[in-house]
């Protein structure tokens, strides 16, 4: 059965730093497309970050490019994103998810093309 649980959200203020993990299970996470998606209240579901292993590629929404960093632990089967220099504008619910489909169907940032989705984890940004 496939799994994804996200932990480490919580609140912070302006500049400091959170680093979230998805924990899969029922598949190998080197063999997804793994994304990290956020959606803020009354906004629609943004794409922030997505990996694909086999190509060796990793890609970034413009609004995080150069402080958030999404990588993999094969041995652990999680999925991570440590984020740096964090804005009040990056408040939002938080969620890891994966695609079996290898991003054929459609762009990494459409949340449409994930198969599979955790529960969410909440980040909150004070200034």
């Amino acid at each position: 059965q496939v799994q994804l649980q996200e932990s480490g959200g919580g609140s912070v203020q302006a500049g400091g730093s959170l680093r979230l993990s998805c924990a899969a299970s029922g598949f190998t996470v080197r063999n997804y497309l793994m994304g990290w998606f956020r959606q803020a209240p009354g906004k629609e579901r943004e794409g922030i970050a997505a990996i694909y292993t086999d190509t060796g590629t990793t890609y970034y929404a413009d609004s995080v490019k150069g402080r958030f960093t999404i990588s993999q632990d094969n041995a652990k089967n999680t999925l991570n994103l440590q984020m740096n220099s964090l804005r009040p504008e990056d408040t939002a619910m938080y969620y890891c998810a994966a695609d079996s489909r290898q991003g054929l169907y459609g762009n990494w940032y459409d949340a449409r093309i994930y198969n599979y989705w955790g529960q969410g984890t909440q980040v909150t940004v004070s200034s």
